[in-house]
């Protein structure tokens, strides 16, 4: 077994989520701050709805996921409503009970010692959760650090509820032995000014000290499986079919870069309806953009289709691209931004207000939209297209920029601090 490189002693840290699998922001950064806590010692172990960890480290319980049907009802009548019925309340308890029960016997199970909520205890998908997470803290005093992805007030779906009570209780709560983390410095502000809540910024990282490999032979294909001619531009965009992506910026800039160019739009629509896709596939007509769909044969981990097509992972198509375009209303942070610049790629990118904060500052180099698409914007994407030793100056200066800001260093580093105060231990004794 590993001991803390700290006090030499055994730590188990438990991460809490809805789901801590796949490639989403929150799955992704949880195991980026696993990597750290192991490689300082630590024993980490999983609590979730829907886990892709061993099972040997894993505590699956169902009620935790937000799709869990007793868990969709309660949010169905909870959000949108202003009233709610005696019948929703006594769910929410009887939910809470279950789900405490199973965390309580997680803490016991793996004798954990500090808890990370990941996202838990913020975007109140899953309340019951939330509330159960809360009551467990609050009866043990288990320290905790509590990672804050983005909050139920930055989503306009979340401010007409009827649990308000819960809200201000558990989302996130106040208590002395969590120690709060967020990603952005508006976060913090908010944070701050809503709740009286200080909070420490610990934004998200990409293994910088370590750049990707080439690409093996599994990818010779790619170009080919996308439908990409050889004199054909691979433009690429990496998100989700979601209106606050901003995609259809990107289909205009295509459309009017004058250039024979496919724009690939890597992930599908999801549980959030397919109005937008389609709004997309008209616009991609009309302005004779070819736009395609590749949801079916990008994910997690390689493989193949029924119909034996080659299944890539999304760190397969960024070698192969000429430009990515990320023109978001708004992030959390920006993870597909950090992504483009780890693989040495120009990008595209709207001034969305978190990247205006506590990105653009740095000082990287982008094609930056403000809102809309100009014909500056669109002579500086042709120039970084058509003149490469540009576009390699404009890459290598922000890995540059990324490797001092956001890189697995200023995670450990951050992190560490969190880390010891947590276990009570003294890094300058070494166990001693």
């Amino acid at each position: 077994m590993a001991n803390c490189k700290f006090c030499g002693k055994l730590h188990k840290v438990g991460f809490i989520s809805t789901r801590l699998a796949g490639t989403d922001g929150v799955s992704l950064e949880t195991a980026k701050w696993a990597r750290v806590f192991e490689a300082e010692g630590f024993e980490c172990f999983y609590f979730a709805g829907e886990l892709d960890r061993p099972p040997e480290v894993s505590y699956l319980a169902e009620e935790a996921h937000f799709s869990h049907p007793d868990i969709k009802y309660i949010y169905k009548r909870c959000f949108g409503v202003t009233i709610r019925p005696r019948e929703i309340t006594e769910k929410i308890y009887e939910a809470k009970m279950i789900i405490k029960d199973k965390l309580y016997d997680f803490i016991d199970k793996f004798g954990i010692e500090i808890l990370v909520p990941e996202n838990a205890l913020t975007i109140p998908l899953n309340l019951p959760l939330g509330v159960a997470i809360t009551q467990v803290i609050s009866e043990t005093g288990i320290p905790t650090i509590a990672h804050h992805h983005d909050f139920f007030w930055e989503r306009q779906r979340f401010k007409t509820n009827a649990v308000w009570e819960y809200l201000n209780m558990a989302f996130p709560p106040h208590l002395p032995s969590i120690k709060h983390v967020v990603i952005n410095s508006s976060g913090g502000n908010q944070l701050s000014l809503r709740t009286g809540i200080s909070s420490t910024i610990i934004p998200n990282v990409m293994d910088f000290e370590n750049p990707p490999p080439p690409p093996d032979d599994y990818t010779l294909d790619v170009k080919q499986d996308l439908g990409i001619d050889d004199d054909e531009l691979l433009i690429l965009q990496p998100t989700r079919i979601v209106k606050r992506k901003g995609i259809e910026h990107a289909i205009e800039l295509v459309g009017r870069l004058g250039m024979k160019a496919k724009l690939v739009i890597s992930h599908a629509s999801g549980d959030e309806g397919y109005d937008y896709e389609n709004r997309l596939k008209e616009y991609s007509e009309l302005l004779k953009v070819n736009t395609v769909f590749v949801s079916d044969i990008i994910n997690e981990h390689r493989g193949f289709t029924a119909t034996g097509k080659k299944i890539y992972t999304l760190n397969d198509i960024y070698p192969h691209a000429d430009l990515v375009t990320y023109p978001s209303d708004f992030e959390g942070f920006g993870n597909a931004f950090l992504e483009a610049i780890y693989f040495r790629k120009p990008i595209v990118v709207n001034n969305y207000s978190i990247y205006s904060m506590d990105i653009k500052p740095k000082g990287f180099s982008v094609i930056e939209l403000d809102g809309y698409v100009n014909e500056e914007q669109i002579r500086l994407t042709r120039k970084v297209l058509e003149n490469k030793d540009f576009c390699e100056q404009m890459v290598n200066k922000n890995y540059e920029i990324a490797s001092r800001w956001f890189s697995g260093a200023v995670l450990k580093q951050k992190l560490q601090n969190l880390i010891v105060d947590c276990v009570g231990c003294n890094p300058k004794n070494n166990g001693k």
